[in-house]
């Protein structure tokens, strides 16, 4: 699945359909391949906390993580990228949240 195809005009990730075997790495991979300064809003049917854990244990000071929508059945988080990396990263597979 190429990531460009899942960010949509309006710089939204939709990645409720998409199984949690490989959804964290998706995600990964799309903000990795973000030039420093520009962003996408992560739609997906949970909050995805252990994601934001994950990137803040991994690449702390490189990113920020603004909830627009956090309800039941429904989250928008936009994701920026604030700096470059200092180290290379490979998305890794994990599953979401006990999903």
């Amino acid at each position: 699945m190429q990531t460009e195809d899942l960010i949509v005009a309006d710089k939204v990730m939709d990645v409720r359909s998409i199984g949690c075997s490989v959804k964290h790495g998706l995600i990964i991979r799309t903000w990795l391949e973000l030039p420093v300064g520009d962003c996408f809003i992560l739609l997906n049917d949970h909050d995805p906390a252990p994601l934001r854990s994950r990137f803040a244990a991994q690449w702390p000071d490189t990113f920020t993580w603004e909830y627009l929508v956090n309800i039941s059945g429904e989250a928008r988080v936009k994701i920026t990228k604030l700096n470059p990396l200092s180290q290379s990263a490979e998305p890794v597979a994990a599953a979401c949240g006990g999903r």
